[in-house]
């Protein structure tokens, strides 16, 4: 996935009410950016650090700002939930994930389980259909007890509670179904599950695993042109 165009840096101030952030640019003015991201972004907000934002191409837009990246630690971190899915999709259409190799068409958003839908539907004659789930990554804690671990959820996410049980249906009725988390930053060496956040998806996600629902995880290439998809991540599930 490639910007739309050139990132400008600002200098993070605040983010708040979840989906605003306020970004002092370089040339001194300070502007509200669109926060694409519900989670609770641990670590990735501080005031100060080096932020990079996309200017809005929608005309329909409330802001003329989105926040795509954020320096951590010398290493550049994807903010926005909504590429994912976008970098998933593609990698999937050039043959970049092996485990997701063979399937003639893909369909995306398609409506499945209760009132759901899903991230990506591969399908073809000779095979069941592969239902893959798309889920974000950005949450590495430093001071925590895995401080080189990609972490998810980064909060209590009962909608993706729900997607595993409804994964599970589809495993069920025959189908294939994967849980895809793709790491939008380059600076871990594992993937876990974030138990101690929440407990209810550990326990979700354990369940769906003893009933054949996969697990894959991905990092991503970080850049200021754009984020592509990189390699598979070691997942430690306890």
């Amino acid at each position: 996935m490639e910007f739309s165009g050139p990132l400008v840096r600002g200098t993070l101030v605040q983010r708040y009410k979840r989906f605003l952030a306020d970004v002092t640019l370089d040339s001194g003015e300070t502007i509200t950016a669109h926060c694409a991201n519900p989670g609770s972004m641990i670590g990735l907000q501080t005031p100060g650090s080096e932020v990079w934002l996309s200017p809005n191409q929608n005309p329909k837009a409330k802001l003329d700002w989105r926040w795509e990246l954020i320096r951590v630690d010398g290493h550049l971190v994807g903010v926005s939930t909504s590429h994912p899915n976008g970098i998933v999709s593609a990698a999937i259409e050039n043959g970049k994930i092996a485990e997701l190799e063979g399937y003639e068409t893909q369909r995306r958003e398609v409506p499945y389980g209760r009132n759901s839908r899903i991230d990506v539907l591969l399908e073809s004659k000779d095979r069941p259909p592969c239902y893959v789930e798309v889920k974000n990554v950005n949450l590495r804690r430093p001071n925590g007890t895995y401080p080189s671990a990609a972490e998810f959820p980064d909060a209590v996410t009962k909608r993706g509670a729900k997607h595993l049980v409804e994964m599970t249906d589809m495993v069920n009725a025959g189908c294939r179904a994967v849980m895809f988390y793709l790491v939008q930053r380059d600076d871990c060496d594992h993937f876990r599950i974030a138990a101690d956040i929440d407990p209810h998806y550990a326990e979700a996600f354990a369940l769906s695993r003893s009933n054949r629902v996969e697990a894959i995880c991905y990092t991503c290439r970080m850049s200021l042109d754009g984020i592509e998809l990189d390699a598979p991540l070691r997942m430690i599930v306890d």
